[in-house]
Order: structure tokens, then sequence, then C-alpha cells
């Protein structure tokens, strides 16, 4: 077999694409080796680099790798519910930083404060939100760009988010229900296994929701210090990374807090930038992004998260998010979820 090329975590980095902790993909190496179905070369053919790699704690892998393994893995197992079983594994002996991190936080809101800001070090494709309404928490995970929709990943991701937190914080942590993006699968049953409670598909984002009195609950077992020297690791790997997208999270971040405010266009936000519009389109463009498609995103983002939350009225809502009057703001929503925001909303709560 022809010897598989690694590329280095820089060159890795000097993509577009976006990238992956190495250390998910080790997890699934781990779990394909356990029951006999780990093809070495094969799979650093599919990720183009070595197995041995995957230790390095800083490495990180392009998206489309990443999601090729979930493809091979499932093949190989004849599992299509594989991403569901790997993640309610929970070994905190092969735990990652960012794990350790989490499970030694002093309460479970302020692991999922971490969670927030440091998930972009676990998958730049997929951009997370944490927000209370009522008495509910409420996780939410976003796949942008859509085609880096990954089913087995999700799965995977909500798995073990669930089945760590009831290891390490609550064995009887209650979730009030679950949504996930793909249409249900012939292994629905396993989420009720796995998650107990109701599953909504093919909605706009993944998300679960508990009770918001768990958030104040102390975490069992908790070392302080462990916390400490992980965190100053884990914050030294997210300096690194930083910039990467950095210019289009900056211009994302001017049109979220300008939105009520006043109308969003290209020219003011490259004014408020120093530039002209030329350079702006140009600087986004390098990093895959359209002005219109940010502006979008983060209209769509608050959107879901405002109606969903019941927090304001829908006229409210749509003044908020720029529209000139209701009937538009109803448009578009139906356009980004095929239901009206009344729809959405009542099928929220």
């Amino acid at each position: 077999m022809t010897p598989v090329t690694t590329p280095t975590p820089t060159d890795a980095a000097s993509s577009d694409e976006p990238l992956v902790a190495a250390s998910t993909a080790l997890g699934l190496v781990h779990y394909l080796e356990t029951r006999h179905k780990l093809d070495k070369p094969q799979v650093e053919a599919l990720l183009e680099r070595s197995v041995d790699a995957l230790s390095e704690p800083d490495l990180r892998l392009p998206a489309h790798a990443h999601y090729r393994l979930w493809r091979y893995a499932e093949q190989v197992t004849d599992d299509a519910a594989v991403g569901l079983h790997v993640g309610e594994i929970v070994d905190p002996d092969r735990m990652g930083l960012l794990g350790h991190v989490f499970f030694n936080c002093d309460t479970l809101g302020e692991a999922a404060t971490q969670y927030v800001r440091l998930h972009r070090l676990i998958n730049e494709s997929v951009s997370l939100h944490f927000e209370t309404a009522g008495e509910l928490a409420i996780l939410s995970w976003h796949v942008d760009p859509r085609h880096q929709y990954c089913r087995q990943d999700m799965d995977r991701t909500l798995s073990a988010a669930v089945s760590r937190a009831r290891h390490f914080i609550h064995p009887q942590l209650d979730l009030a229900w679950v949504r996930v993006s793909h249409p249900e699968p012939a292994y629905g049953d396993e989420y009720q296994r796995i998650l107990g409670c109701p599953v909504n598909y093919n909605e706009p984002d993944m998300a679960l929701a508990f009770s918001a009195h768990y958030l104040s609950r102390p975490i069992p077992h908790r070392n302080p210090y462990i916390h400490s020297a992980m965190l100053r690791q884990v914050n030294s790997l997210l300096a690194k990374v930083q910039t990467r997208r950095h210019f289009s999270r900056k211009v994302r971040r001017l049109i979220s807090q300008q939105m009520a405010s006043e109308r969003i266009d290209a020219d003011s936000l490259a004014h408020q930038l120093h530039m002209s519009r030329q350079t702006l389109y140009r600087r986004l463009k390098k990093e895959g992004m359209s002005f219109h498609e940010l502006v979008e995103h983060v209209r769509k983002d608050k959107a879901l998260r405002y109606v969903a939350s019941d927090r304001y009225a829908l006229g409210e809502i749509a003044f908020l998010l720029g529209f000139s009057e209701l009937s538009a703001f109803s448009r578009a929503f139906k356009r980004w979820t095929g239901e009206s925001p009344a729809q959405y909303r009542a099928r929220h709560h």
C-alpha cells in the first residue's frame, strides 16, 4: 500500500476548512479497535495521517476527514446508531483535556459556560449556544455550513454530553426534550433508551433541554488543581487558533450588536472597521463567507432562539431582528424552517 502522507497541524490550520479535535477521532478508533473492526491502514488513508499522531493533544483534523471516518465506522460495524453507542461510553482515563476542564468546574452551570467558550476547539463546523428560558436550560448546536452536518458525529455529541453529565454530575439528570436535525432513523428507540425523553426530528438545530435548577448543582469529586492546570493548557491552545476566521467572527459580532438598533448594511460596517466595502467583501470571501450570508445566519440564529424561548412577542422579535413588519419576519421564518413562527413556538412549548 502507498504510504499515507501525514500533514502537520500547521498544514491543516492553513486551510479555510473547519477543523475538529483529533481526540474525537482517537476515541472512535479505540472503539473500533476494541470491537476488532479497526483496519489501521484504511483508517490512516481516510484521515490522511497516522493513527499514532491522533494522541497529540493539540492536533486538529480537517472536518471532511473526520466525517469520512464516521461513515466508515458505521459501515464496518454495521451499526447505524454507532454515534449514540460511542457517545454513551464514559471512560475517564481516555477523556481529553476539555473533558477534564468541564467536569472539574464548580457547578454544572460553569461547566456549560466553559463548554460554549471552548467548543471551537472541539469542532469548528458546529457553533454552540446556551440559554435559560423560564425553568429550562437549553444547549443547542448549529452546523454551519449545512453540508458539514454529520449524523453519526451529532449523535455521538448528544449521547456523550448526556452520558458524561450523568456520570460526573448527577445520575438522575432528566431531560425535558431533545431535538435533532436529521429525519427519524430506524434506530429511533435507541434515543429513548439513552436519553429517556421526547425526541423531535427534522429540527433546524440539535438541542437538549433540562431543568435550570441543575445549573447550581456542585460537581462531585471536582479537583480545583486539575481544573486549573488543564484550563491553562486549553487556554494556550485556544490562543493558537483564535486567529482562524477571526475577521468573520468580528463582523458577525458587530451585526448581532447592531441588528435591533439600526439597518445593517455593508457600507456602515465597513466604515466602523476602517475599510472600504470592497475590502470587507474580499476579507470575508477569504474566510469562505459573504456579507449577506453572515447577516442571514445571525438573523436566523436569533430568530430560532427568540421564538422558541417565548420571551418576546412575535412583533417584538420582528423589530429586534430588523424587519419592518411582522409579515416580513413571518415569511423569512417560514423560508428558514418550513413553518410559521407561531407554529414553531407552539411546538416547543
